[in-house]
């Protein structure tokens, strides 16, 4: 193993240690933990109003454990050891845990050549080091490529078997979100990953995002519950909400939320706020009290 894989191993494996200092062995554990996904503050980033360094403050300034990124926010950074060490010292003085890295853009797992595939796949080396150096468990791929189903998913299964090899030495996860496309099949999907059949491979179930093309869209409950057996996160997606009952107006919270309960999930729950209405704090300021409500039992 190269040093810099060494040491970079370490880095993960002591970070994601010191994430679970201080807690009591007798605290009661939560029914699930609270991040913040970068989308969810995409356009303020987008405006470079906000950077990556300044994520976890703005995080823990809403009062969540976790922070979830986007690599398309510091897409230069993944070899940049400087940068990471910065942005993990960001995280440690706000108080907050990496969780995982949204990767976009690296090319497509399920592409029709064998020779675009392993490049996908050696694209995404990266960025499980930098997940690991943060201290990380995760990186979140897609499930994309051209062809119908059938087609697509052997290819599929194939380059995360392979990203999921390289991923495991330094024990991180390789989740698939639905996505668009054949991902957003939450029955394609979950037969895709267990045919994978590796401890490092899971999904990451998103309240949104089941629209297959223009014209089809999965039906969402069906599709989380199909996916939360292989869960490494969840992603609570929002777009509005009832200014009087303060429930989002588009996905039924308490029963996506009885799926994910139901299926055993205590792990965290990422904000990820898409919606226009609300300035993108109101959003995840509204999301977070939605999901509190169902944390504590009181909705």
């Amino acid at each position: 193993m190269h040093r810099r894989d060494f040491l970079l191993r370490c880095a993960g494996a002591a970070a994601a240690a010191a994430a679970g200092c201080g807690v009591p062995a007798t605290a009661e554990p939560p029914r699930f933990r609270l991040s913040l996904a970068q989308w969810s503050l995409h356009r303020a980033l987008q405006a470079g109003e906000l950077t990556t360094l300044d994520f976890p403050a703005r995080a823990a300034a809403h009062g969540l454990e976790g922070v979830e990124y986007v690599n398309s926010f510091f897409k230069n950074k993944a070899d940049d050891e400087s940068y990471l060490s910065e942005l993990r010292r960001r995280c440690e003085d706000a108080g907050v845990r990496s969780v995982l890295i949204m990767c976009d853009g690296e090319g497509e797992l399920g592409a029709a050549a064998a020779a675009d595939r392993r490049r996908a796949v050696e694209n995404h080396h990266r960025w499980v080091r930098a997940a690991a150096f943060l201290g990380c468990h995760a990186i979140r791929v897609n499930a994309g490529g051209p062809g119908g189903r059938d087609e697509l998913a052997p290819r599929v299964v194939e380059s995360l078997r392979a990203l999921c090899d390289f991923a495991d030495p330094f024990g991180i996860d390789v989740i698939v979100e639905n996505h668009g496309g054949w991902s957003s099949d939450g029955g394609w999907l979950a037969g895709v990953l267990a045919a994978v059949d590796h401890p490092r491979c899971g999904a990451l179930p998103d309240f949104g995002n089941f629209r297959i093309d223009g014209e089809h869209e999965y039906d969402r409950y069906r599709g989380v519950a199909e996916l939360m057996p292989f869960a490494r996160g969840v992603s609570a997606k929002s777009y509005d909400f009832d200014p009087v009952t303060g429930e989002e107006t588009t996905i039924d919270y308490g029963r996506m939320l009885a799926i994910v309960l139901g299926a055993g999930y205590h792990g965290f729950i990422g904000i990820e706020y898409e919606g226009r209405r609300l300035t993108e704090d109101e959003g995840i300021r509204a999301t977070r009290r939605l999901l509190e409500r169902y944390r504590t039992g009181s909705a």
